[in-house]
């Protein structure tokens, strides 16, 4: 991440030359992508954001709020990518890793454990993406898909920020968390596809 943070500063640096305006733009662009695109650096964007609100060259309100209104539009618009097409689809098509009978664990799990997991969202590198579409499918209610993830990224973007701006002189410092949280965060999640993966392969061949 510390390459990639050097270069978002240094993007954001340039920006300000044809003003404020245009960061602010930026800001919401990235965290918009990050959920369309990923594994976009949106968090790196909010970590610069956070050392330029911290030298006082962002206005911290602004900042925080094109943040959040970016990322959440995004995710709004995976659930209803979810919510249109996905549900009749997977009913459909019936795929081995990802049958119709698991589509309804899904509405089931999210109608008893949505909050929790929505809420849980922001802080899983790969996650909220897969589980806004997950939640469309299952037709969770959007006014609770809104409040629920807005919860999640009003913590966590508050988190980041108040870190960035409290160490704006030791940026080293959230480089590190971040590359450590990296290496933890991504190979669980791949062992965790590889046991989903393991466990529908074991299943199919005793049905078999």
């Amino acid at each position: 991440m510390s390459d990639t943070l050097s270069q978002v500063n240094h993007y954001l640096d340039f920006l300000f030359t044809y003003g404020s305006f245009w960061v602010y733009l930026v800001l919401f662009a990235a965290c918009f992508v990050e959920n369309i695109f990923p594994p976009f650096p949106g968090d790196s964007f909010i970590v610069a954001a956070g050392g330029l609100v911290g030298l006082s060259r962002l206005n911290i309100i602004p900042t925080f709020l094109v943040i959040n209104v970016g990322g959440l539009a995004s995710v709004m618009v995976m659930y209803y990518v979810g919510r249109r097409y996905g549900r009749d689809f997977f009913i459909r098509k019936d795929y081995k890793y990802f049958s119709a009978d698991d589509v309804r664990k899904v509405e089931a799990k999210l109608s008893r454990w949505g909050a929790w997991l929505l809420m849980a969202s922001r802080f899983i590198v790969g996650f909220r993406s897969a589980l806004a579409v997950a939640a469309g499918i299952g037709r969770y209610p959007t006014g609770r898909m809104v409040i629920f993830s807005a919860v999640s990224y009003f913590a966590f973007t508050g988190l980041l920020l108040y870190i960035a701006v409290k160490l704006v002189d030791n940026l080293g410092v959230i480089e590190r968390y971040f590359r450590h949280y990296n290496r933890i965060i991504w190979p669980v999640l791949i062992l965790a596809v590889l046991i989903y993966i393991f466990h529908r392969y074991r299943k199919g061949k005793k049905s078999s």
